[in-house]
């Protein structure tokens, strides 16, 4: 080579070789040297195969060889980027174009190299983000179906097994919504590393978005299945910490098999998606394997969330309401606002139907924004015909972790104009005892406000009696299974009764239907009761012509 030509190969931008038909390096350009890494004594005169990685060598090796050896006949194999092994370790990708150098110089080839580093980088995380969820870095529901399809082949080939677990987070959208944004992604970063943590190398793990999350098992039966279920609940069991706190959250996970529930991938990702729900319908933190039935309730449960919609939207809901009434006296006191739906399709719709949908499908806290609110404006009404009532309102644990839940209640009492100790807000003992100090801020925000608050369901939970001196609290709620009889019931009642009036609580006690429930009250000085020996729950009109005919 003259050195015109040198000097005209070492001017081009982009890497040149030219090659012998032998597969040898003729001559490189300078820009092959900055690529490469090597000078061009180390080069010129070396076969090929030195710029290849070694785990490419002998395929890609023969390749060029054929190509450079027999120009006519453009071998296959070598479409898209290759890798070019520098000299100081580590390959980088490169695209090559290659050509003939001209008639002077027969049996010489030229190869053209680009160094497409930052291309490649690019393509990746184009490649990334359009399979891989960005916040935890898990496969995306994309990738998934696609992962499911091949998985499905493979084992409709071998006459394998699969299963496919859908878990879906607990308590999410209480912690999203109580603590923020940030604390319910940090939530799901942590689900992600506990589940890759708990899996290692089983199976294949995704986030379906929002708190889904979905593990696929190969050649896994519903032995296994059980065993991998059991081991996640474990996992996510443990409380999730943030700023300090120690906050518990759960899952509940659906079971569906290949192929004893179905054969394709939409139906096992629907059957696992109706296992998840009912295992949420049987109290959460459980695994349930999907059933045939389960079509049916799931379509059932769709009904309802839809209906359920539609009637927090157009007003279809309404408050009865439990008089209050004053052991001694009979006189009634106040009013427990309890929620019914009469539906147009439904019917008539239980609390214990609606309300778990309500939870399952997001609109909890919308219901209970309707109950806040309608409890006030029928306080300010009865305020205006001139028989007030105190009413009581139950707050649900979902409400209770609202960041806004203060400024709700006191633009609610501002709107509708009402006096705050004329709403009483009752908490269970457990909503308030998931997160101790944050639900003592709460209600004592709450409290500040001037509103009353009862502790409901006293006894039944897992609260402890020395921190109960702590929380804001008015009145203490007895529920009706202590009124139950037993050899024991009397004195159990006597020495709850005592306690609360030690703490300078009252007592309201609920579920009263028989006379010596009444009795056994009286003999203990609790101060109200509730119940159908009084009366049941009553429409608004009802309760005011009730109200104005005593």
């Amino acid at each position: 080579m003259n050195p015109r030509e040198r000097d005209a190969l070492d001017a081009a931008p982009d890497g040149i070789l030219l090659v012998g038909h032998d597969g040898c390096i003729v001559a490189v350009n300078a820009a092959m040297l900055a690529i490469s890494g090597y000078q061009r004594s180390e080069l010129e005169g070396r076969g090929l195969e030195i710029l290849l990685p070694p785990d490419t060598r002998a395929a890609h090796g023969h390749y060029l060889r054929s190509y450079f050896a027999q120009p006519s006949r453009r071998p296959m194999g070598l479409g898209g980027v290759l890798w070019l092994q520098r000299k100081q370790g580590g390959a980088i990708p490169v695209d090559i174009a290659l050509g003939h150098f001209g008639a002077e110089h027969e049996g010489v080839a030229v190869a053209f190299v680009r160094d497409v580093t930052e291309l490649h980088q690019m393509q990746q995380r184009l490649k990334y983000q359009a399979t891989r969820d960005t916040l935890t870095g898990l496969n995306n529901r994309w990738q998934f179906g696609q992962e499911l399809l091949e998985q499905i082949k493979i084992a409709q080939a071998n006459g394998d097994m699969l299963a496919l677990l859908q878990l879906d987070l607990d308590n999410f959208k209480a912690i999203n919504d109580g603590y923020g944004h940030e604390a319910g992604d940090q939530l799901l970063r942590e689900v992600a590393r506990r589940l890759k943590a708990q899996l290692r190398s089983e199976g294949i793990l995704a986030r379906l978005g929002g708190d889904e999350f979905v593990v696929l098992l190969m050649g896994e039966g519903a032995a296994r299945a059980r065993f991998w279920s059991e081991q996640i609940l474990a996992a996510l069991a443990m409380p999730f910490k943030h700023d300090g706190l120690a906050l518990d959250f759960g899952a509940s996970i659906g079971i569906a098999l290949y192929p004893d529930n179905a054969q394709a991938g939409d139906d096992l990702m629907r059957f696992a998606d109706m296992a998840m729900y009912s295992a949420k319908a049987q109290g959460r933190g459980n695994a349930v394997f999907f059933e045939s039935s389960m079509g049916q309730e799931m379509a059932e449960r769709v009904l309802l969330a839809e209906r359920l919609r539609m009637a927090l939207g157009y007003g279809g809901l309404q408050l009865h309401y439990q008089p209050q009434v004053d052991v001694k006296t009979a006189r009634v006191v106040g009013v427990e606002a309890l929620l019914r739906w009469s539906d147009p399709v439904l019917g008539n719709v239980s609390p214990g139907r609606f309300i778990a949908v309500a939870e399952a499908s997001g609109q909890i806290v919308a219901l209970g924004n309707y109950v806040l609110d309608a409890a006030c404006r029928q306080i300010a009404a009865w305020f205006q015909a001139g028989t007030p009532l105190r009413v009581a309102v139950n707050l649900s644990a979902h409400q209770l972790r609202q960041v806004n839940l203060v400024e709700q209640v006191r633009s609610c009492l501002q709107q509708h104009e009402v006096p705050p100790q004329w709403l009483e807000l009752e908490v269970t003992e457990s909503q308030a005892m998931i997160d101790p100090d944050q639900g003592r801020q709460v209600l004592a925000d709450l409290a500040a406000l001037g509103v009353t608050i009862a502790l409901d369901d006293f006894g039944t939970g897992h609260s402890s009696l020395a921190y109960l001196q702590y929380l804001p609290l008015q009145r203490v709620k007895l529920g009706r299974e202590f009124l139950l009889p037993s050899p024991s019931r009397d004195r159990l009642v006597e020495g709850i009764v005592h306690m609360v009036h030690a703490l300078d609580l009252d007592v309201v006690a609920e579920g009263v239907e028989q006379p010596d429930q009444l009795q056994l009250l009286r003999d203990v000085d609790c101060e109200c009761f509730q119940g159908w020996l009084h009366s049941r729950a009553m429409s608004a009109d009802q309760i005011q012509a009730w109200l104005v005919a005593a």
